[in-house]
Parts: C-alpha cells; structure tokens; sequence
C-alpha cells in the first residue's frame, strides 16, 4: 500500500471510528510537539495516551494531504467535544512515516489554546 493510500485509508476509518488503529505499526514512535513536547513509543502506549482524545472527535475534516516518498504530512480540522464542556476545533498539522502500509511514526503540531485546561 502507497503512503497516501495508507494515510487517505487511516482518515477514512478514523472518520467512520472503526478499526483505525490498525494503520498504526505496533513499534511506532508518536512525538507532539506542543509545548511540553511529548514523546510516546510503541502502539499500545500511544493509544492508552490519546484515548481522551480519539473519545472526543465528533467531526474531521482533512484539508490536504502531502506526500514525498514515505512521508506524508495531512493538514486537518477536528471538532471535538469533550465530556461535559463546550465544544471546539482544533486545527493540526500531522506528519506521518510510514513503512508497509502502516504508520511507524506520527508527529502532530496544534495550537493547544482551545483545549480546556
């Protein structure tokens, strides 16, 4: 599978919240670089970090996705809405590696303003 048909592919389950996990590489290396930068390694510890996160999504809307080779970065809008506050948007730069079909490394960039504290 081409990177951007692995990338297209992920946002596509992620958009249907069905088997999207299943892209990711089981030893990938995910890195937010939102003040404090955030390193987490390996599928299982990324997933146990962002569930918050993956639970709030009610929307997402990819804006363009760019790739060379075995990069791609996918420049998207979540609408989120976490448990018992205001909804919002978030607006992220997501630059992906991927080997096989699968993403072995996930690096996210976002203005962290917008999330409740």
């Amino acid at each position: 599978m081409a990177t951007r048909d692995t990338i297209e592919a992920y946002f596509n389950r992620l958009k249907e919240k069905k088997d999207w996990d299943s892209f990711l590489s089981d030893d990938m290396m995910f890195t937010s670089f939102t003040s404090p930068i955030k390193r987490v390694s390996g599928k299982t510890a990324y997933l146990a970090s962002t569930k918050r996160f993956y639970s709030m999504i009610t929307a997402l809307e990819i804006k363009e996705v760019m790739v060379d080779g075995d990069r791609a970065c996918a420049l998207t809008h979540y609408d989120l809405q976490p448990p018992g506050g205001p909804a919002f948007g978030s607006d992220v730069a997501e630059v992906f590696g991927v080997r096989g079909g699968k993403i072995t490394s996930f690096a996210i960039y976002f203005d962290s303003a917008p999330f409740p504290k």
